[in-house]
């Protein structure tokens, strides 16, 4: 399983969002951010390959950006977020596991295991 890990539920349905793109990014020296990597959620709404096994990354400042416009527009509903964009930090070689707690007017996250 890979360092860094999410998933998405889907609290309006209470059902995993699935086929949601996100993109693992961290920042470069001139504030833009850089792709590391990106993949789109299974079945069960989670991405557990966005990094090799015994790839580890450096610590420091990190972020997921969950394309969910696409994702809503599939299901018919309008969602006030068209992105959402979690900036985390990573202090050591842990397993991080960021969650996304979705509906079409509001989310959370949270440290997950």
């Amino acid at each position: 399983m890979s360092q860094i890990t999410t998933h998405i539920l889907d609290t309006s349905k209470g059902k995993p969002a699935k086929k949601v793109t996100v993109h693992l990014e961290k920042p470069n020296k001139d504030d833009s951010w850089e792709n590391i990597s990106s993949g789109l959620t299974d079945k069960d709404g989670r991405i557990t390959n966005f990094l090799p096994d015994d790839e580890i990354l450096e610590p420091g400042i990190y972020r997921l950006v969950f394309e969910t416009s696409s994702y809503f527009s599939k299901q018919g509903v309008w969602g006030f977020y068209p992105s959402i964009t979690i900036i985390f930090e990573i202090r050591d070689s842990q397993h991080y596991h960021v969650p996304l707690l979705l509906n079409p007017y509001g989310y959370s996250t949270y440290r997950g295991t």
